[in-house]
């Protein structure tokens, strides 16, 4: 668990200049719970910071996961260390493929939490700036391994080293990778992405709506 405080950098838009991104392991539990609306919300950990409510946070947007195996293969390709909590996650998983979960998928976390997989993370100027690499936006677009958001189901509290249980597998094909893709190299598998329904992200329910009524499907 992986937690933000308001940072002054130049590398935002946020209007007063600062960014929740640069998040550190939890000290001890943390409790997890719905935040509100997308624009009112922030994040769905107590203790953690979204600064730019307009594009984060909010309930749908709850929570960010990373599979540690994926920070491990970007280590490999730029050659440094990614502490957990360096790509802005609050929850990094061991032994979890988290860009492969179904929107709709949903986990258990300790005793007590249910999460939803909503969408995928799309990655902005403020990751860029945050991560320091060249052409870091199409390089992580290019690798389709975004981690997921998630949304929480039931609240309660989760701590370092809690089992992640999938619960619940919805009956489609439609990963978090493949929504990715959709909203960013091929829009042509839009339509495919329908299939998740009111699982999806409300935002990305409308994009995908947008474009099956506009090219079809």
């Amino acid at each position: 668990m992986n937690l933000g405080r308001p940072k002054a950098v130049p590398y935002t838009d946020h209007p007063q200049g600062v960014t929740g991104i640069d998040k550190r392991p939890a000290d001890g539990p943390v409790r997890v719970a719905a935040p509100g609306p997308k624009g009112v919300g922030a994040s769905g950990l107590a203790g953690d910071t979204v600064c730019d409510t307009r594009h984060h946070g909010g309930d749908d947007q709850a929570v960010y996961a990373m599979a540690r195996e994926d920070l491990d293969d970007w280590e490999r390709e730029l050659s440094r260390p990614l502490a957990n909590g360096a790509f802005g996650e609050n929850l990094t998983t061991s032994g979890l493929d988290v860009s492969g979960a179904l929107i709709g998928e949903r986990w258990r976390i300790g005793p007590e939490v249910v999460l939803e997989v909503t969408c995928a993370r799309i990655p902005c100027r403020t990751f860029q700036g945050h991560l320091d690499e060249e052409r870091w936006v199409r390089r992580f677009t290019e690798r389709g391994a975004p981690g997921a958001y998630l949304r929480v189901i039931e609240p309660g509290e989760i701590r370092a080293g809690d089992p992640v249980e999938i619960v619940h597998r919805p009956g489609h094909d439609v990963t978090v990778a493949l929504l990715f893709r959709a909203a960013t190299t091929e829009r042509t598998l839009l339509p495919r992405v329908l299939a998740a329904g009111r699982a999806l992200h409300p935002e990305a329910l409308a994009d995908a709506q947008k474009y099956v009524a506009r090219y079809g499907g």
